[in-house]
């Protein structure tokens, strides 16, 4: 009596998924091109930075150019221990990048952490978490920026105290570029850094170019809202301006060959 009863339910079991069956309605497919068939880019990008993201995909071209994201644990204070600390986790976090893909690009969004844990390094933990044809960050795209435009003198404005700051001017100065005028807000808190004004960053980078001695002025860190303010004080002091976001945009574009969407500031003209 139960064997019959285990079959009469297998049974219906079995008809219901057929009756399901046909009125699933199961289509052939073909398979498109992916979304980045001029270039695939990867960004990783701090936990609590709330700009770069946003100014990379104002830049970069839309059209058949894929931008993937992944975050990167951070701390809410920056200090050298806690910009160091992120060494650890590069490797994971490149490694969430969708992996069915050839990277053109890979770029880390964070230009005091490259100084403190060096450009070499992130490379290393960011290809091994995705292998990519080239890889870049703030500080390598600052150093290809001023050579491109033949600077070696630049006015250094930081949102951050004076001790994270003078690692990346070091590191920038192993490469040629002096920093002889600098600023700072002073301020070590990442989402204070990310409502920083057009007016602050207007007045403080116009007041360094005014001491002299330097050639252009660096906005440095991907957490500053600098697009905007570039071209306006460029226009004001007749000096060229950098900032983290802009140059890593543009260093990306080049090292995969496609022109910028907007192009910001005199770097990206011609």
């Amino acid at each position: 009596m139960g064997l019959a009863f285990a079959e009469i339910a297998q049974h219906l079991r079995h008809s219901d998924h057929q009756r399901a069956r046909a009125m699933e309605n199961v289509f052939d497919y073909e398979l498109g091109p992916i979304l980045g068939q001029r270039a695939v880019l990867g960004l990783l990008v701090l936990q609590v930075d709330e700009t770069i993201e946003h100014d990379l995909r104002r830049i970069l071209p839309q059209k058949e150019v894929a931008l993937y994201v992944s975050r990167v644990p951070s701390s809410q204070t920056v200090s050298p221990d806690s910009l160091a600390e992120m060494a650890g986790h590069l490797c994971h976090s490149a490694s969430l990048m969708p992996p069915n893909l050839d990277f053109d690009v890979l770029g880390y969004g964070c230009t005091s952490a490259t100084s403190v844990i060096g450009a070499t390094r992130v490379a290393e933990l960011l290809r091994e978490g995705c292998p990519a044809a080239h890889v870049t960050e703030p500080v390598s795209a600052l150093v290809a920026a001023c050579r491109h435009l033949g600077i070696t003198r630049l006015a250094f404005l930081s949102p951050y105290v004076a001790e994270v700051s003078a690692r990346l001017r070091a590191t920038i100065a192993a490469e040629g570029i002096e920093t002889p005028v600098f600023g700072t807000f002073d301020e070590a808190q990442e989402h204070r850094v990310a409502r920083i004004s057009a007016a602050s960053l207007h007045a403080a980078a116009t007041a360094l170019l005014r001491k002299g001695g330097a050639e252009a002025v660096f906005l440095s860190c991907t957490n500053l809202r600098t697009l905007d303010v570039i071209d306006e004080i460029e226009a004001a002091s007749g000096a060229v301006v950098l900032s983290s976001n802009q140059v890593m945009a543009w260093h990306m574009c080049q090292l995969a060959g496609i022109d910028p969407a907007w192009r910001v500031g005199r770097l990206m003209q011609g």
